[in-house]
């Protein structure tokens, strides 16, 4: 029997535009990322423990963090779809100067 599914409080999946960018990250920086994603499976969207992360300014539900301190650096952005029923969506991940978080707002 699988214990991390006992763990699994909220659904997070990929939007198809974040989908693609993880396949073009590193082996390393996908690491990252689904241990983000595991991370907020389990403990939800406020992950305050992950580097840089905090809220996008002037747009509902939207969080971020780093995924790493060097450069390039890396981010992942995602929104909260549904709070009752639990559902988050990764928007992008990728490199720092390629993100355009007004798209977000």
């Amino acid at each position: 029997m699988d214990d991390t599914q006992d763990d699994i409080l909220w659904k997070v999946g990929f939007s198809s535009k974040a989908e693609k960018q993880v396949g073009k990250l590193s082996a390393e920086m996908r690491a990252r990322l689904y241990a983000l994603k595991l991370d907020i499976e389990r403990a939800g969207p406020e992950q305050t423990s992950w580097r840089n992360y905090s809220l996008i300014v002037g747009a509902k539900d939207v969080h971020h963090c780093h995924l790493n301190s060097g450069r390039p650096r890396y981010v992942a952005v995602w929104k909260v779809t549904d709070r009752e029923v639990r559902i988050i969506q990764i928007k992008y991940a990728g490199p720092h100067g390629s993100v355009n978080y007004s798209l977000f707002k």
